[in-house]
């Protein structure tokens, strides 16, 4: 919870402090928004390594089918970055580059994807006949 706190009153100090600066030097804006960004990130990565260590149980637990953990973690991990890097562009205006980000968050998750997807359609297939 103290983590939460933290995040959030340097998130909007943070903003506030862009917004001093958004009218004289917006480029300085952008600094400081990429920088809160860095910082915030770096709290979740610290949680990340909780979870990713409560994950390593559950990998043992499951044995063979623990291939498809890691795939729910790569997905996760891309949601993230291309949303986090979307948002940084969409801050500095470059909205068109926002979404190609986006796009490519989308169909990279997707192909991520593919293998669960196929090993679906296996057993299906070997109920069927």
């Amino acid at each position: 919870m103290e983590e939460i706190i933290k995040v959030c009153v340097i998130g909007i100090l943070g903003v506030l402090t862009a917004i001093q600066f958004k009218v004289a030097k917006p480029e300085y804006a952008t600094y400081i928004s990429v920088a809160l960004g860095l910082i915030i990130f770096g709290f979740v990565v610290q949680q990340l390594r909780t979870i990713l260590s409560s994950l390593a149980w559950i990998k043992d637990l499951f044995g063979e089918t623990s291939g498809y953990l890691g795939i729910l973690m790569k997905v996760i991990g891309i949601t993230y970055l291309c949303e986090f890097s979307a948002g940084i562009c969409k801050d500095a205006g470059y909205g068109a580059i926002s979404e190609q980000i986006e796009v490519l968050g989308k169909l990279s998750v997707m192909f991520s994807g593919l293998p669960i997807l196929l090993a679906v359609v296996e057993q299906i297939q070997s109920y069927m006949g």
